[in-house]
């Protein structure tokens, strides 16, 4: 047994002592490091309308995502508002009618591209930006181009991911449901009959929004995580939103091609938004750069990280 004189070991305990709180101290700096990134802000605007509610991540330069839908709260994109906030303050937000968001009336006319793009630009001057990038995905890409060609000034750069496109061209193309197979096609034409005759049961909606999900990625793991999401969309506003931009023929193609900032557009190859629609926005606005990738279906952060997220965060960097 090895033995220490009482100086020695007091010397021992207070070196072990030390290190012990410079441990702690390392400890309790990388907690407040980590929590800092971590941290997240949530609030709910109340205006004329009802009440706007929203979140953020990191800090930094603001950017402001819009998810898709239309119908489709923003609780799915708090994944992709973290990974891109390690430089920025990312900004995710209930569209009017979803999520934590509420108004005050439920008719044809409170769902408007019109109304959801000042809904974006009340946002804006609550939260005190003079401007922001815009990252609009799939049919939060068609409302990041609404708001663009509204409000130039207020947006530094966009980034269109797997956007609907500036125009009502997506109509020209297949739907989902060619994405699938005859007996898939099947399954999903009876279950959306079920549904219409009054069935109400949780897996009838989920087997349909699993289907939706397959036509949607090419990575069947995410599968289930997606319907999940698909479930939630409200299919009264989802139409009424889509027959306000047939109604008075969205097409802001024409101011596009006067907005100059950088914008960055990403696409799969073959997925359910057809890469032409990326190609043709490529070609319209002045200062673009378009990302193909290969194998991705409709989540470029969930199917292809490697590219997507080195794509946006370059970007990011760069404006």
């Amino acid at each position: 047994m090895l033995r220490c004189k009482a100086g020695q070991r007091n010397k021992y305990v207070f070196l072990i002592k030390f290190h012990l709180m410079k441990l702690l101290f390392h400890l309790t700096f990388l907690f407040l490091i980590t929590y800092n990134f971590q941290a997240q802000t949530e609030e709910t605007i109340e205006y004329k309308d009802g009440k706007l509610h929203y979140s953020t991540y990191g800090a930094g330069d603001p950017v402001l995502i819009i998810n898709g839908g239309p119908g489709i709260s923003s609780a799915g994109f708090g994944e992709l508002a973290k990974l891109l906030s390690e430089d920025n303050i990312t900004i995710i937000y209930d569209q009017r009618g979803t999520g934590n968001s509420k108004i005050h009336t439920n008719t044809n006319t409170d769902f408007t591209i019109d109304l959801m793009v000042e809904d974006i630009e009340i946002l804006r001057k609550h939260l005190g930006y003079e401007n922001w990038i815009v990252l609009g995905h799939s049919f939060g890409g068609m409302l990041a181009y609404a708001y663009a060609a509204k409000y130039p000034e207020r947006v530094s750069a966009m980034i269109q991911s797997h956007s609907g496109g500036m125009d009502l061209r997506l109509r020209d193309y297949p739907d989902l449901r060619d994405r699938l197979s005859r007996s898939q096609q099947d399954e999903l034409n009876q279950l959306v009959l079920k549904i219409s005759l009054g069935d109400t049961l949780r897996e009838t909606r989920y087997q349909r929004a699993k289907l939706m999900a397959i036509a949607y990625l090419n990575d069947s793991t995410r599968t289930s995580e997606v319907a999940e999401r698909l479930m939630t969309t409200d299919r009264t506003i989802n139409s009424q939103v889509w027959a306000n931009m047939n109604l008075i023929g969205f097409d802001v193609s024409e101011e596009m091609k006067n907005f100059n900032k950088p914008v960055l557009i990403l696409n799969g190859i073959d997925e359910i938004v057809h890469k032409d629609i990326a190609i043709y926005a490529d070609s319209v606005l002045p200062d673009s750069r378009l990302i193909l990738m290969k194998d991705c279906g409709h989540y470029g952060w969930i199917e292809k990280p490697e590219i997507y997220l080195k794509e946006v965060k370059e970007f990011l960097k760069s404006n």
